[in-house]
């Protein structure tokens, strides 16, 4: 359905992406630019979808962080980053966050890298033990767990000269 599409449409279409699943207001605003419907028209569909609750920002927030965080493995670092490329507000973000049980986030950061241990290569644990931490902040953890986890699960050899 690219291209231009008559505001009643758009607005259809809007309403049925935001009922499959939580939207945020950029995703939406970009698909009715997509849709070349006016900036007038877009402010007035996105007036509407959050007066009859199909967009919350805050609902989607809450959503979006449980979800990447339990399904894609993604760490704090990261939400924060991917969120904010959606336009979302600083404070959202930081409430979203700050709702992650400690523990659960540890376990999961611990999973992950359980599971990437196996096929880390390295010639000395502490190689190894980098190389899974900086796997780990790849994936937006971070870097003082990262190496924490890390050295639970290879071992604290230290450097050696």
């Amino acid at each position: 359905m690219e291209g231009s599409v008559s505001y009643r449409q758009a607005l259809t279409k809007a309403m049925a992406m935001c009922s499959q699943s939580e939207r945020c207001e950029f995703d939406i605003v970009a698909k009715l630019r997509l849709w070349e419907l006016s900036e007038v028209e877009i402010s007035t569909a996105i007036k509407y979808l959050i007066k009859e609750k199909f967009l919350n920002n805050e609902r989607y927030v809450r959503f979006y962080v449980n979800d990447k965080l339990r399904f894609n493995k993604w760490g704090k670092i990261k939400l924060s980053y991917m969120l904010r490329q959606k336009q979302i507000s600083e404070v959202l973000i930081k409430s979203a966050i700050s709702e992650i049980n400690a523990d659960n986030y540890a376990q999961i950061l611990h999973e992950l890298l359980k599971a990437k241990v196996k096929s880390v290569k390295g010639t000395s644990n502490y190689e190894r033990k980098a190389k899974l931490a900086v796997f780990a902040q790849s994936h937006g953890f971070e870097a003082e767990l990262s190496f924490r986890i890390a050295g639970q699960l290879i071992g604290n050899d230290t450097f050696e000269r």
